[in-house]
């Protein structure tokens, strides 16, 4: 019997079917890999576990065609960040700071974060992984042994009813989280080790709690006192549940809490410290999230002018999850070992203070898919690539983005668990002067958006070309294209949706005159890229108005092409539905971030390659292109 015979054979083996993994695996399966997942559990876990998605999030769900779901099942946008700070249990105290994250002022086209519910999240990318028939996902399966040679990698593990199965793969990689068995048992061996991502942080233990709230009404609740002062059963909810999500700064016991998943699911976080002296496991029993939650939805009765107190009926409390996790700040001192890689927890675990655990692992996802397609397509033509620096260069460049990323979570993190009375009264007043002044107050308001899209700073072998603009994420604006349907796109979806080639030729045209010499120069694009750039799928974006450009595209050979659209058209348009209007929407922001340039040959995770407005700094991009996806050193930086 050959090797052949006795192994299943696949492109890549995903262990673990999380958001990071089920991710990856769609991703492939939209690249033409095939892959399997092998996931532990029997099915999709009912326990909401992380809650928040950020705009990458929202952005890496629509490049799998998700977004019809995101705000009618997956969930809401998130709005205001209210930090409060005191010791009483109050949420509608006045916040010392808002962050607005319902704004679309980051550059993706995208709200700041969306609150959402992970089992139908995950549900959704399931579904993605099987529409294309090149993702196999096999349930109750735990890898029991692992190993590697020059050219595969061969894994062992036995089903849901104990068989034993062998599969061998080009590439493994472990989305199995921080306790799963790649990293654990078969690369803890080889030297990679978690370690602590940044020095100023600390691990500390928190309880999570998910209620399920029903409204209390008339018929069922006759002696609740708020009847007789006119409120309504949704007043109540409002009253005791409000909107915006809190960040409670007690310096006694820091706490989080807000609404998430899709507003009539009626769910509900909170989340506070175990302190020094506690015990996790008894702090998350019912007589003390009682002790600690109840206060935070018990009202004064002065506030109503009722004799008494007014607590929200305990009987229409659903106590979904009450569980204490550790958080911490880690990071991987490296993310593979010869054909095996790690991804999302596996290789990093965030703090919650950021609601970036599952945003970083779609950036894993997305920016690890495409290098393996580039590799799996080459082994099949026969070619093989360096692929230990591929993978050195893609988590070189994670490790970036993870640094940015830890440092808007350390930042919420300090203002949520500072306990030294001195540092928050200089906080508290250092923040009310900085909102005086108007810059700085929007600048506080949006957040940690308000540094613009990321861009990667170059080291060797990574493939972009910094002189030429490359390494930054391209922004997303709205767009429209030149017939009469009035339909408004995401430009990442024109660019992107259904080509041929993993990378993608944007033009862009300030004037409608550019687009004869765009058309001039660019036609060669596809034999001097040796077929890697598909001149079918170069997608022109215009400023001009489409009307305009209509007798230009009847007379001149030219690529589908698209006009900017404002926010008041995306507005209008089905794309805005359930979430808020675009508000600070730039729709220059592709100019400008691209710097004016008329070409810009992007990568399949959103990040530029390079861009240039001349036909000679095209074909040298494009040449350099073709050297490194042939596994030589590109020439030019």
């Amino acid at each position: 019997m050959t090797e052949s015979d006795e192994y299943e054979t696949t492109d890549v083996v995903i262990c673990g079917c999380g958001p990071t993994g089920a991710m990856l695996s769609a991703y492939l399966g939209q690249m033409s890999i095939k892959n399997v997942v092998l996931e532990k559990e029997a099915d999709i876990t009912t326990d909401p576990r992380g809650i928040a998605l950020d705009e990458d999030g929202i952005r890496f769900l629509q490049g799998l065609g998700i977004y019809d779901g995101i705000y009618t099942e997956i969930g809401t946008c998130m709005n205001i960040f209210k930090f409060v700070d005191g010791t009483k249990p109050d949420l509608s105290r006045k916040a010392f700071l808002e962050m607005d994250y319902g704004t679309t002022e980051g550059g993706t086209g995208h709200v700041g974060f969306i609150c959402h519910k992970q089992p139908v999240l995950e549900r959704y990318l399931r579904d993605k992984m099987a529409a294309n028939g090149l993702c196999a996902l096999r349930s109750g399966c735990s890898v029991t042994h692992l190993s590697e040679s020059e050219e595969w990698t061969y894994c062992e593990y036995t089903d849901a009813e104990g068989k034993t199965h062998h599969i061998r793969s080009k590439f493994f990689v472990g989305a199995d989280g921080k306790t799963g068995y790649t990293r654990k048992r078969y690369l803890e061996p080889k030297g990679i080790q978690m370690e602590r991502a940044h020095n100023s942080f600390y691990e500390e233990t928190w309880v999570a709690l998910n209620w399920h709230i029903s409204i209390p009404n008339k018929e069922s609740h006759p002696d609740f006192p708020l009847w007789s002062l006119g409120y309504t059963p949704e007043q109540v909810y409002d009253l005791f549940f409000p909107v915006h999500f809190r960040f409670l700064c007690n310096p006694k016991r820091p706490a989080v809490c807000g609404r998430f998943g899709p507003l009539a699911d009626r769910l509900w976080r909170f989340e506070f410290v175990v302190l020094k002296d506690e015990d996790g496991t008894e702090m998350a029993k019912p007589h003390m999230m009682r002790k600690i939650i109840f206060p935070y939805i018990t009202h004064p009765g002065s506030r109503y002018g009722l004799p008494s107190d007014v607590q929200y009926p305990e009987d229409c409390i659903n106590v979904l999850r009450s569980r204490p996790f550790m958080f911490s700040a880690r990071s991987c001192n490296r993310w593979s070992e010869g054909r095996v890689v790690l991804c999302g927890d596996a290789a990093h675990v965030f703090p919650p203070f950021g609601g970036q655990g599952i945003a970083s692992g779609f950036r894993d996802a997305s920016s690890l898919a495409w290098r393996l397609a580039v590799l799996c397509k080459a082994s099949t033509q026969g070619l093989t690539l360096p692929h230990e620096k591929f993978f050195t260069a893609w988590y070189l460049e994670r490790k970036q983005q993870l640094e940015k990323s830890l440092a808007s979570t350390i930042t919420n993190g300090e203002f949520v668990t500072e306990s030294n009375p001195i540092k928050i009264f200089i906080r508290n007043w250092s923040l009310w002067f900085m909102q005086l002044i108007p810059s700085w107050r929007d600048k506080l308001r949006l957040g940690q958006r308000h540094e613009g899209l990321f861009r990667y700073q170059y080291s060797n072998g990574m493939p972009f070309i910094p002189s030429l603009n490359g390494g930054l994420c391209v922004p997303q604006v709205y767009c429209k294209s030149l017939n009469s349907d009035n339909n408004v796109y995401f430009t990442d979806d024109v660019i992107f949706k259904g080509k041929k080639g993993l990378f993608q030729l944007l033009v862009y045209l300030k004037a409608p005159n550019d687009m004869i010499l765009a058309g001039k120069d660019a036609f060669d694009i596809e034999t001097i890229s040796q077929g890697h750039i598909y001149e079918s799928d170069i997608t022109c974006i215009t400023e001009a108005d489409p009307q305009t450009l209509t007798s230009y595209a009847k007379n001149e050979p030219c690529y589908p092409t698209y006009s900017i659209a404002t926010g008041e058209e995306f507005a209008k348009s089905e794309l805005c539905k359930g979430r808020p209007e675009p508000k600070y929407f730039d729709p220059y922001r592709m100019r400008k971030e691209l710097k004016g340039h008329k070409y810009t040959i992007l990568r399949p995770d959103r990040f530029v390659f390079a861009s240039c407005s001349t036909r000679e700094d095209l074909v040298k991009a494009v040449r350099a292109l073709v050297m490194y996806l042939n596994g030589s050193e590109m020439g030019m930086h």
